[in-house]
């Protein structure tokens, strides 16, 4: 993969995940007995007392927000970056509690930073979360005017009984997928060098309305569906489709010794992907490497709950369909 187009694109996975070795070296250096769970899970978990523990995490919204700036919509990103914690906090099963966000600017335009917090505002509300505060820093000479950056900041509460994870997971166990609303807030590097040049505000061919409603539109929050069906004892894991796609996000919702088989024809990728996939040149590989491919959250549930647990997240609103079975041997085999 290193030398296929997202490479190209200016982003280095094997980099990427040498810093993030380096980095948990560190942080076990600073970490006490509170620490339950430290890098590498979607979240971090800190025990709050006897029987409780915080669940913490912290994302941006990468490079999707240059296309929001040069669109000059401003008003979907927040969301996404809500989205970006919140659904990593509840795969560990714990409910949201509140989101700080830290906004960079190279000038602040009161109106502008407004619609971004507005953005913001509207994915706590979706999370169930409270907006606790936040940060606008000013850079002048580092960022130039109209340029922006993101960050957020999630905590939940979580009973230790209820965590979900590896441990729970089971031989046979089913593997429901979430459909996405699109691309969500990853691989947008490779989407930008793809649609370079291309008028965003037209129809390409295959696609059914503007480019840029395809790339901004929000990533969804899979929030209330997972509380209520993890509440229900409907589910052993969860694993959050982001950078790496399906092959390196869902073996991180499985002990070791099991890996799942997924069946790619269960669901249809929305044709976004098949866009960027016919404009960037990247190889089925690579894109199942670098986006969701239509399935934005997983979930490992018992055998046999799968119906119920369909069910449950069209009730919410969301589509899920069950993609595969979890099986003796390690990470994902496609079918």
């Amino acid at each position: 993969m290193s030398t296929g187009a997202y490479r190209r694109a200016g982003v280095d996975l094997e980099a990427a995940e040498e810093a993030t070795t380096l980095i948990r070296d560190l942080a076990r250096a600073v970490s006490g007995p509170e620490v339950v769970g430290g890098i590498g899970g979607f979240a971090g978990l800190y025990r709050l007392d006897e029987t409780r523990l915080l669940a913490a995490a912290t994302d941006g919204v990468g490079t999707k927000l240059e296309i929001a700036r040069l669109a000059g919509r401003l008003d979907t990103v927040g969301i996404d970056l809500v989205a970006m914690c919140a659904n990593d906090v509840v795969c560990t099963g714990a409910r949201p509690l509140f989101f700080l966000d830290y906004i960079a600017v190279g000038q602040v335009v009161p109106e502008e930073v407004a619609g971004i917090v507005a953005g913001v505002a509207e994915g706590c509300r979706r999370a169930g979360c409270a907006l606790l505060g936040g940060e606008t820093a000013e850079h002048p000479g580092v960022l130039e005017a109209g340029r922006f950056d993101l960050a957020g900041f999630c905590v939940g509460l979580v009973e230790e009984a209820e965590l979900l994870g590896p441990r729970r997971v089971e031989e046979g166990d089913a593997v429901i997928g979430l459909r996405s609303s699109g691309l969500h807030s990853n691989g947008f590097s490779l989407v930008r060098q793809a649609v370079d040049g291309v008028d965003m505000h037209a129809v390409p061919e295959g696609l059914h309305r503007p480019l840029v409603e395809e790339l901004l539109e929000p990533t969804l929050i899979y929030v209330p569906a997972i509380l209520e069906a993890a509440g229900r004892g409907l589910i052993h894991a969860a694993a959050h489709v982001t950078g790496g796609g399906l092959t390196e996000n869902l073996p991180r919702a499985l002990p070791e010794g099991l890996g799942a088989e997924v069946d790619l024809d269960a669901w249809e990728a929305p044709p976004v992907f098949s866009f960027i996939q016919g404009a960037s040149g990247a190889s089925p590989d690579e894109m199942r490497r670098t986006f969701n491919m239509g399935i934005g959250m997983t979930l490992v549930v018992p055998a046999g709950a799968d119906g119920e647990v369909t069910e449950l997240a069209s009730a919410h609103g969301f589509e899920a369909v069950r993609i595969g079975t979890v099986d003796a041997g390690e990470g994902v085999r496609f079918a």
